[in-house]
């Protein structure tokens, strides 16, 4: 069997479940199991993605329903497959344990449902409610990350440069073996406001995959982030050897928002969102004195020596449609109905197809935002970044 390209995003969350019951409260009511799979196929041309809420038991309820009724099988070496779309049960969990400096998420995927489910029975006499994603767990982060291996699954610390809720954020003072077993992290989730370049100042870093995804809380922001990978067949066992770089399977390029539009990506007030320059002890524009530490100043702390670089596959950074300004939804449902998917329209329609649809001027954004030709401005204190003035 030859190798393939295969376009995946890992982190995608449930907001509710098929009876209504909130999963991640944060989450647009319209994230359902079943609406992502079918937006995630057949709107954004994605192969595989990792749904991080499956622990959830009404979750699990709704995909053995739709195996039991054959909308869903699974693959023998692990993953659910609907049509040509893999999906890989996944839970994002928060730990905050003695050792902690602050709250850390954390990603465990798992090959089947069977699986997960036993992780699920697991969790419930850990948190206080296995019905909710992100939930904090009580045990620390390397008694988790024993269970996972014990279970064949995945561990992988989540958008690990967020200034909150994250393992470099306010985690760790310094180091990831502060709180966990380096041996036993299998990739390294980069996060909106960074790219592989800021992350490898990080000399700890050096040995893991550098993965980027979306972190959805819609549907609209789905494959905002994503990764190609190049692997035989869209399954859990391919996934692990491409994250471990085995036998030929890989990551081929990273594809994420250029970091100036992470909503953290600047050190800002975090009052009015602000940017804060160096030095200033009070916001000029409110006043206040609290800032919310970006990105680039945390990595800018851990930088380490940097003794040897692996070989990174490129980072490309992207503006997703729903950043091009004057691109609203009845447009962009005008070019998926023209052009089939969101990956077609950001990685093959050629330019002249795409003025043929939408007025000049959005097609020329478009397609600057394609060629990595646009001015931005950056974000910072929770405000996205944004296209700036031509």
């Amino acid at each position: 069997m030859k190798m393939k390209k295969y376009y995946v995003d890992l982190h995608i969350h449930i907001g509710r479940t098929k009876t209504g019951k909130a999963v991640k409260i944060t989450g647009s009511r319209s994230l359902t199991f079943t609406n992502i799979i079918h937006h995630a196929r057949n709107e954004k041309g994605l192969n595989m993605i990792g749904i991080i809420d499956s622990h959830s038991p009404e979750v699990i309820i709704e995909m053995e329903e739709l195996l039991s009724n054959g909308l869903l099988t699974e693959h023998p070496d692990g993953g659910i497959v609907f049509g040509d779309l893999t999906i890989i049960p996944g839970s994002e969990l928060e730990i905050y344990d003695e050792q902690c400096q602050g709250p850390i998420h954390v990603l465990c995927f798992f090959p089947t449902l069977e699986v997960m489910r036993s992780f699920s029975m697991w969790l419930s006499k850990q948190l206080k409610n296995i019905q909710l994603s992100s939930q904090r767990i009580y045990v620390s982060g390397k008694e988790l990350q024993r269970k996972v291996k014990e279970l064949d699954g995945l561990f992988i610390p989540a958008h690990v440069f967020t200034p909150f809720k994250s393992l470099y954020g306010k985690g760790v003072k310094q180091s990831l073996t502060e709180v966990f077993d380096p041996n036993q992290i299998d990739a390294i989730e980069l996060g909106l406001s960074s790219n592989t370049v800021m992350a490898d100042e990080i000399g700890e870093l050096h040995q893991y995959t550098y993965i980027s995804n979306s972190d959805a809380h819609s549907l609209a922001k789905i494959a905002r982030e994503y990764q190609v990978l190049v692997m035989k067949e869209p399954t859990f066992k391919e996934l692990e050897k491409a994250l471990k770089e085995i036998e030929g399977r890989k990551i081929i390029a990273n594809y994420g928002l250029d970091p100036f539009l992470g909503k953290y990506h600047q050190t800002a007030c975090a009052n009015c969102s602000h940017p804060i320059s160096p030095g200033e002890e009070k916001c000029p524009e409110c006043g206040a004195v609290k800032f919310t530490k970006g990105v680039a100043e945390r990595i800018k702390e851990l930088h380490s020596p940097v003794v040897s670089r692996r070989k990174r596959p490129p980072y490309i950074h992207q503006v997703p449609l729903e950043f091009i300004p004057g691109l609203g939804p009845k447009m962009l449902t005008k070019l998926l109905d023209h052009f089939g998917t969101e990956m077609a329209i950001l990685h093959e329609v050629p330019y002249e197809s795409i003025a043929n649809v939408v007025p000049l001027p959005i097609a020329e954004l478009i397609w600057k935002a394609r060629n990595g030709d646009i001015l931005l401005q950056a974000g910072g204190g929770g405000k996205y970044g944004k296209i700036a003035e031509q």
